[in-house]
């Protein structure tokens, strides 16, 4: 999703054991870019002793060579790239974050969102604490500061049995490293090894651009402690039902990416497949929106035995921002970032695929720009259910009134963005390219969090104030309407 996209989540990195942590955790950090681009963030430990360097913006702008390089010491680290979900983006609140405790200094990485961190942050100001960040991060670490448990890991799993919503943690403390996932695994987080060190990351390319290996995912509610002497492994006391984001397959996780045993292009080319099988058109070119609409498209194309072509390319000298355009060029901003190959569109009929439709700006200037190139029909083909209602748990979606599929009807949209046809892969279609060969069963056969398509909420959802804007839509929490 070129312009409109739905924003990404933070990317975690950890590794134990190994010279020059801080420098391989920049690295790291780099392959899961995509995952955040607001800030990133090292800490790295040295005979007890934390060293930080933190910046706003990528992290080639500030850990880069040109920019001064990377002079944090030590044999282990944890490293975070961010995207805003919960605080701003001042640089106060990029990660990860550290805090004295009577256990030692503890730094903290964090991917996800807590539903209830502004219940428990007024109950800790209620009882003087106070905090130096906006984001729910930090109520983490309170907790933890606050616990009367013996030991740090005992007083880490009291702190998280208080903690709802979805979280991925890295924690380091002057003697290990600590990996957690929540209870229902929400969000990814995987172990690698390089030679005799062991590496934690959002990703498997982190592993990959380093040369590591994957290992393993962490599994839901496990918490993991790397030390001199090797792993220990423990579990949170609550255990729920797995619900894995089912959007980190269709659009986050970079294509190269494997997790829970699937490959995440093979997973999108299925979903490509099962989409061509329920909504067929007859077309003489397929078109993959880059990044994440290729890999469908190829399966799309594949189903129906029609060419696939590199008809969209993308620009690979705009970041984040280029120019501020003023008002009358400021349609041009799709044209700035991707481009169109005439010879492949012109005198043909197109069909474009797409990995969602959050507003459908964005993809009424890609039908025009097909068109504009001679395409003589556009249809469009989108390899993930309507996007109805907002996500909680660490995306940063719009609110219902923005979504365009909370308003309006397949063929509204289709005539909104101007195509010649519409279709959107089904939730039960989905099931069966995520989860073969269970099926299509709604419940027995899914493991992962579709709430954003289905508005079936099976995790804790945020303070009563949050819940309005979703209350009355249909939506479901544990089973039960929200109205």
């Amino acid at each position: 999703m070129p312009v409109e996209s739905l924003q990404e989540e933070c990317g975690l990195f950890a590794v134990f054991g190994l010279n020059d942590a801080a420098l391989h955790t920049a690295l790291a950090l780099h392959a899961q870019q995509h995952r955040g681009q607001e800030g990133a963030g090292i800490v790295s430990c040295a005979d007890g002793v934390f060293e930080t360097l933190k910046a706003p913006g990528l992290v080639s702008d500030h850990f880069s060579a040109d920019a001064g390089g990377i002079n944090l010491t030590g044999d282990r680290a944890v490293g975070h790239v961010r995207y805003s979900t919960a605080g701003g983006p001042a640089t106060e609140n990029i990660q990860p974050l550290t805090l004295d405790t009577r256990f030692g200094p503890v730094a903290l990485a964090h991917n996800g969102t807590l539903t209830n961190a502004n219940t428990l942050r007024a109950e800790l100001l209620e009882h003087g604490q106070t905090f130096t960040t906006k984001i729910d991060t930090e109520v983490i670490l309170h907790l933890l500061a606050r616990s009367k448990a013996e030991s740090f890991q005992d007083a880490l799993k009291e702190a998280l049995s208080r903690v709802t919503g979805a979280f991925s943690l890295i924690l380091m403390t002057t003697e290990a490293i600590f990996a957690v996932r929540d209870p229902n695994g929400m969000r990814p987080l995987v172990m690698g090894r390089l030679g005799a060190a062991t590496m934690l990351a959002s990703e498997t390319c982190a592993f990959d651009t380093l040369g590591a290996r994957w290992v393993r995912d962490i599994e839901p509610g496990e918490i993991i402690r790397i030390d001199k002497n090797g792993l220990g492994q423990q579990e949170l006391p609550t255990k729920g039902p797995e619900r894995f984001c089912v959007f980190e397959y269709l659009y986050f996780m970079r294509a190269s990416t494997v997790f829970n045993s699937r490959a995440v292009a093979d997973v999108r080319a299925r979903v490509g497949k099962e989409l061509a099988e329920e909504a067929p058109c007859k077309a003489d070119v397929v078109l993959g929106v880059p990044e994440s609409g290729i890999a469908a498209a190829e399966g799309f194309a594949m189903a129906l035995n029609v060419p696939i072509r590199a008809g969209l390319m993308r620009s690979p000298y705009v970041g984040r921002t280029f120019i501020e355009p003023s008002q009358k060029i400021r349609s041009l901003g799709v044209r700035l970032k991707l481009s169109i190959n005439r010879m492949i569109v012109d005198g043909r009929r197109v069909v474009l695929v797409d990995d969602s439709i959050v507003r459908s700006t964005t993809m009424s200037k890609l039908v025009a720009l097909v068109r504009e190139a001679g395409a003589t029909e556009v249809h469009v083909r989108i390899a993930s259910p309507m996007i109805r209602f907002p996500c909680f748990y660490g995306i940063d979606t719009p609110s219902r009134s923005e979504l365009v599929a909370a308003n309006h009807t397949v063929e509204e949209i289709g005539g909104i963005i101007g195509a010649d046809s519409l279709a959107f892969v089904s939730l039960d279609r989905l099931a069966k390219a995520v989860n073969p060969p269970q099926g299509v069963s709604r419940n027995g056969g899914r493991d992962y969090c579709d709430a954003c398509f289905s508005g079936l909420y099976d995790v804790a959802l945020p303070d009563e104030d949050l819940r309005e804007e979703i209350a009355g839509s249909g939506a479901f929490l544990m089973g039960k309407a929200l109205s």
